[in-house]
């Protein structure tokens, strides 16, 4: 009988379970694998703290954008429960003075109730690859998870991620396997980001996945499916560069 690992899922802002599909099914014969609702406090240390809450007493984590800085978070409040960490399309910086102003114009536009003017207009086109802009399926997804969550969630998900500390150093002292994973043509959380954790972080594995944004789990999802394989069962490939 296989053991299957633990492995908590935490989607980015304005995601939900959707995000992860592909990674569920696929993954299933060798993780036991839970989303996270990451929507129900504004700061990064609650949010982290609601995940060890209701998590196993070991367990592998993965986050994406918004989830992997809870992800960095969760194993700085936790580092003894975290087995694995994968961080995708993840941002280690606090935020800049002039991305808090522009968090706070968003939550103002938001409160006008001009949610999905938001959305569509100033969110969506940078978070998928310009080639995939076009495509309806991925299109419609991205746009039906932004629906649910809604207008209240996003604006707590943006006080959050307006907490967000400097996670470099704490990086430093990050002893169990790590993934670090990107695309290509990522503008929000680009591969410069992730090369400068690798160097950082000892244990750790770099892939960089072309033709691909920021939503890479859908962009790309056999890719994605296939790193995280290769990390979830330490084997060669999941050692080494990709």
């Amino acid at each position: 009988m296989v053991h299957k690992t633990p492995l908590l899922l935490l989607p980015g802002t304005l995601c939900d379970e959707r995000l992860w599909k592909h990674q569920l099914a696929s993954l299933d014969d060798i993780a036991n694998m839970t989303v996270i609702d990451l929507t129900g406090a504004t700061s990064i240390k609650e949010l982290a703290h609601s995940v060890l809450e209701g998590a196993p007493d070991t367990f592998a984590l993965a986050g994406l954008s918004l989830g992997g800085i809870v992800a960095m978070e969760v194993v700085r409040q936790a580092p003894e429960r975290v087995s694995k960490i994968a961080l995708l399309h993840s941002n280690p910086y606090a935020p800049r003075p002039e991305q808090l102003e522009t968090w706070d114009h968003l939550e103002h536009l938001v409160e006008q109730g001009r949610f999905m003017e938001v959305f569509k207009e100033k969110l969506l086109p940078n978070l998928i690859h310009p080639n995939r802009q076009q495509d309806e399926r991925l299109v419609s997804t991205i746009v039906s998870m932004a629906e649910k969550i809604g207008p209240e969630a996003y604006i707590r998900q943006l006080k959050a991620v307006a907490t967000r500390s400097d996670a470099r150093q704490n990086l430093e002292q990050l002893q169990c396997d790590t993934l670090l994973l990107t695309g290509r043509q990522d503008n929000v959380c680009p591969p410069a980001f992730h090369e400068e954790m690798e160097q950082l972080i000892p244990n750790s594995t770099l892939k960089v996945i072309d033709q691909c944004g920021h939503l890479s789990s859908l962009e790309q999802p056999e890719a994605v499916s296939g790193a995280l394989r290769a990390w979830l069962l330490e084997t060669p490939e999941g050692r080494n560069d990709f």
